[in-house]
């Protein structure tokens, strides 16, 4: 497997590189952030594994411009600062984990190893059906070029719709994700939430993209609802 490792700690690079290609794997250095953006770009690695604070260009940037060039190779971020912020800007910019310094070298490598048998995915960074998109990071909703507004928990359902668009979800399943397991309010919470959802991303443009599946539950249209007539349909055998 050949990995990219991206930091400018010379000698904690040198001891990633040694220990790494002790484990079997061909380890390629770079020092900035630059020269692993154009290593990257050159070469197909199986796993990136870089710090965020970089010369030239930070890990945020680097993995950010990655995944614009629809480059999704696994990425590992690594960090000596401490904070879910930096976390969170890591995940959202497209790293698939996050390990902060000082790290054990075997969670390291394990880290590394569910990465890569995971494997590598085509992974928009905008969930789309049809002409409605939904941008994670930014945390932007848009039928076409018009913007939609939504709140924090009509943005976390229409994202879970999207991420499961043409697949029914249960009521079960979506207060599961949108709210959590431990909720105890009135499960009829999800027709009111889909109603506020066709009030905004349907109703203004003429579509119906959130289908009722009686007696399961509900899904999005794969199309984006443009030629959908009936926001009702039966059962899924």
């Amino acid at each position: 497997m050949r990995v990219l490792l991206v930091d400018d700690e010379v000698s904690l690079g040198e001891a990633l590189k040694r220990g790494l290609s002790a484990e079997g794997f061909a380890v390629d250095l770079a020092k900035d952030g630059l020269e692993g953006l154009r290593m990257a770009k050159e070469t197909a690695y199986d796993i990136i594994v870089l710090d965020i604070m970089l010369p030239g260009m930070n890990g945020f940037k680097l993995t950010d411009t990655l995944r614009k060039e629809e480059i999704w190779t696994p990425i590992l971020m690594l960090t000596a600062k401490d904070g879910e912020l930096d976390e969170a800007e890591a995940l959202d910019t497209g790293a698939d984990d996050f390990l902060k310094k000082p790290f054990s070298f075997t969670v390291l490598l394990a880290r590394m190893r569910a990465l890569l048998r995971r494997g590598v995915e085509s992974r928009p960074p905008v969930l789309s059906a049809g002409e409605l998109s939904l941008d994670p990071a930014s945390h932007i909703v848009k039928r076409g070029d018009v913007e939609i507004d939504l709140t924090s928990r009509e943005f976390s359902f229409l994202e879970l719709l999207l991420r499961s668009k043409g697949r029914v979800l249960t009521k079960r399943e979506i207060i599961e994700h949108v709210w959590d397991y431990d909720f105890e309010g009135d499960s009829n919470i999800v027709e009111v939430y889909i109603g506020y959802l066709r009030r905004k991303i349907d109703l203004p443009f003429g579509t119906k993209s959130i289908k009722t599946v009686r007696g399961v539950g509900y899904l999005l249209d794969e199309s984006g609802g443009a030629n959908s007539e009936d926001p009702v349909v039966s059962k899924v055998s």
